[in-house]
């Protein structure tokens, strides 16, 4: 599938059916002909090389401290009020953030997520996929998603955060219209209502609970994070709120895409399921691959601190520089055939959890559950088939976060 020759068609493109279905194709375009290319529809400029995606997320002069602002520019003035708990919450999602607050509440989380401490919940994990795939019919169709792809994360972090795990529900519904307000190109009044209602939810949900763990602390994530703010200024109730809801957003939404995108990817190149059946050996670097292959995040968004240049392109203070992470996972430049899905590949220096001191802080538990995950389907279901023809997939309205709605299969022992 070949995009529009004329790279002002990019724009156009964005967000139709046949570029959610694939925009690989426009990406390489874009590398080929103009690799720093200024998008009008995501007012940003666009970045498809490895090496300049690469240089982007370690540079100091790209910032994500006015990342919030620099979007929220484009709705009505009159409309920030309406918006406030939207902006009460997302802004100070620490990705939001830059050093010194960024340093300070990453590390808060930090020994949350080191491997040691997500290699202890191996044992859970299994229990948990094992009983997802249970509750599955086996011979008919089901929705991989609904069924497996989305309540596997939001349990495993609802009972980390310690929150009960029944009410993932809540948290899909509430973290949907957040994810979705990012992803139109440019935002649009209406669905940054829907996000910033879902905002409030979210943040008075977390009141509660934060409110019951200062009277009877538990053994879990919000009693640890009440217990840092109490000691003072290290963490304030605002930073400790907007905290718990960027975990449960962020420590579900990624690894369901992860799972969807690693599953669709294994099934349509069935020679290298069939490969993984035979080898468990290649599981983890399959993950990797399956990472590399259909990133669950297609791009993050940066601004400019000051002028500079960047592939003969002048970038002004206060311009907003995207990184697209999914194309320099497929720049011919670092990868051998990188359109091609191999398990076995390696070296694989991808960069689905960004790169730097903003790499994805839950990496190492995405990774553990799609290890997991894809090593018992693959051992308990090895004859496992799509139920649709993947030309019928429907794919998420979203400039980033990249997944199709649903992924009906057939799970065959």
């Amino acid at each position: 599938m070949n995009p529009d020759k004329n790279l002002a068609n990019f724009d156009d493109a964005l967000l139709t059916p046949r570029y959610l279905a694939n925009p690989y194709p426009y990406y390489e375009a874009l590398r080929r002909s103009e690799p720093v290319y200024f998008s009008a529809r995501l007012n940003g400029w666009v970045l498809t090389r490895y090496d300049d995606v690469h240089a982007a997320l370690r540079d100091s002069r790209l910032i994500s401290g006015q990342r919030v602002q620099s979007y929220a520019a484009g709705l009505p003035s009159d409309s920030k009020k309406r918006l406030q708990p939207l902006y009460y919450q997302i802004g100070k999602w620490f990705n939001n953030m830059d050093p010194p607050d960024h340093t300070r509440l990453r590390r808060l989380l930090t020994a949350a997520f080191t491997p040691r401490v997500v290699e202890e919940l191996r044992p859970r994990i299994k229990v948990v996929v094992n009983e997802l795939l249970d509750k599955m019919d086996i011979n008919n169709t089901s929705d991989f998603i609904a069924k497996f792809a989305y309540p596997l994360p939001a349990i495993v972090i609802a009972e980390m955060l310690g929150v009960p795990a029944e009410d993932h529900d809540k948290f899909m519904a509430w973290s949907d219209p957040l994810t979705a307000y990012a992803g139109t190109g440019k935002p649009q009044l209406g669905i940054a209502k829907k996000a910033s209602d879902g905002a409030f939810q979210l943040t008075a949900y977390f009141k509660k609970i934060v409110d019951e763990r200062r009277r009877e602390p538990r053994a879990d994530l919000i009693s640890a994070l009440v217990e840092v703010e109490e000691e003072g200024d290290r963490l304030t109730e605002h930073e400790l709120l907007s905290m718990c809801g960027f975990v449960i957003v962020a420590g579900h939404e990624t690894t369901m895409m992860l799972l969807c995108n690693g599953l669709l990817a294994l099934l349509q190149n069935r020679e290298q399921f069939e490969e993984l059946k035979k080898d468990a050996q290649l599981t983890r670097s399959a993950v990797e691959e399956c990472l590399r292959f259909d990133s669950s995040i297609q791009h993050q968004t940066r601004v400019a601190a000051e002028d500079f240049e960047l592939g003969g392109r002048e970038i002004k203070t206060g311009q907003r520089v995207l990184p697209f992470l999914g194309a320099a996972n497929r720049d011919p430049a670092q990868f051998l055939l990188p359109n091609n899905f191999e398990i076995a590949r390696s070296p694989n220096k991808h960069l689905a959890f960004g790169y730097g001191r903003r790499i994805c802080l839950g990496a190492p538990l995405a990774r553990l559950e799609a290890f997991i995950a894809f090593r018992a389907i693959a051992d308990r279901y090895p004859n496992i088939q799509m139920a649709v023809d993947g030309d019928t997939l429907e794919w998420r309205h979203h400039t980033s976060n990249r997944n199709v709605i649903k992924l009906p299969v057939i799970l065959q022992p």
